[in-house]
């Protein structure tokens, strides 16, 4: 899941980080990206810079280009926190991931004034009046590009106060998290086997398509197979297929392609282990030629599911239905 951080000046999203990091989040923060971009223009790291800088980026490249840079450094198996939410187009972009929450840390005006005295970092306001003006520069205007913590705090999933001891903190993010952590997103069987099939065919050695099926059985994966040129024999990539390596039209001089299809493939290297695919399920990227779908049908599999339809398959489609095996599209990106 993806935690993002949004709050005004001291509020404790600091905090909430370094308590996440301990329960295995990797944290980023959106002024990562404006860090590096100041260092790179060999500027001073200061919390003016941090506003003004963070604000040009948002202008000149669109209102979320932090948090899209941010979600280019992230693996779809971890769990993150990121810091710094600061406009409604960075929030926009975090929630495509569907495991995105937006939490509002708060805490009142004179609570963390006296925060920020405690710091006492340079540059910091030394009057509360000082804190206040800072403050209300820092909210920004609706549709600009200015950061606007205002606007942040109304989008929010979730708000939690932090005006208390840390103890009571850590407990309130603590119950908070595990209730979304009990609504965990899974992939259903479906979309799981077939994106096991997807990663399958970046092993094709075909120049044409890349193209996988994975049979299972039991909800185990029981074979696997690519497209490509046969075992011991020169890769297609590699001018091992004169048909494929010709760039000959789609459905044209089939006769001559050396390159076995991947439903081909994962029946063959079933027999080639001595499996057995009598009842399995044949997941494949693209929807199985005729050659491929004699071969189901003999090999006694029970249902095909394809990801993308292929052309002129009509009599594998009519077939398949005659023999009595399932045929049903489950498309993924």
């Amino acid at each position: 899941m993806i935690v993002g951080l949004t709050g005004r000046n001291c509020s404790g999203k600091g905090e909430a980080v370094e308590f996440l990091k301990t329960k295995g989040f990797y944290s980023y923060s959106l002024s990562d990206v404006i860090r590096d971009e100041i260092r790179g223009r060999g500027m001073d790291v200061t919390r003016e810079n941090l506003i003004k800088v963070g604000n040009e980026l948002r202008r000149r490249h669109g209102h979320g280009v932090l948090a899209e840079r941010i979600l280019e450094r992230l693996e779809p198996d971890r769990n993150y926190v990121i810091d710094s939410i600061r406009h409604p187009a960075e929030a926009q972009a975090l929630s495509r991931r569907s495991d995105f929450l937006l939490l509002a840390v708060q805490a009142s005006a004179q609570v963390r004034f006296e925060r920020i005295r405690q710091r006492d970092r340079p540059g910091d306001p030394q009057t509360f009046e000082e804190f206040r003006q800072t403050e209300e520069k820092e909210l920004g205007n609706s549709g600009s590009e200015r950061q606007q913590l205002d606007s942040m705090e109304d989008l929010a999933n979730h708000r939690i106060r932090n005006e208390t001891t840390l103890e009571e903190f850590h407990n309130r993010l603590s119950v908070l998290l595990l209730q979304q952590m009990s609504r965990m997103d899974r992939p259903g069987w479906d979309e799981y086997f077939m994106r096991i099939a997807k990663v399958a065919s970046l092993r094709s050695n075909c120049v044409k398509r890349k193209v996988a099926a994975i049979i299972v059985r039991d909800k185990r994966v029981i074979s696997t197979g690519y497209n490509g040129t046969p075992r011991g024999t020169k890769n297609c990539y590699e001018g091992g297929c004169p048909r494929c390596n010709s760039l000959a039209d789609s459905g044209t001089r089939l006769e001559e392609c050396l390159c076995s299809h991947g439903e081909e493939n994962a029946i063959t290297q079933a027999a080639y282990h001595g499996v057995s695919v009598k009842g399995g399920t044949l997941y494949t990227t693209f929807a199985p030629c005729l050659m491929c779908t004699k071969m189901i049908i003999n090999a006694g599999i029970r249902e095909v599911v394809y990801n993308q339809d292929y052309p002129l398959n009509d009599t594998s489609f009519r077939l398949l239905e005659e023999a009595g095996v399932q045929c049903r599209q489950h498309a993924v990106d």
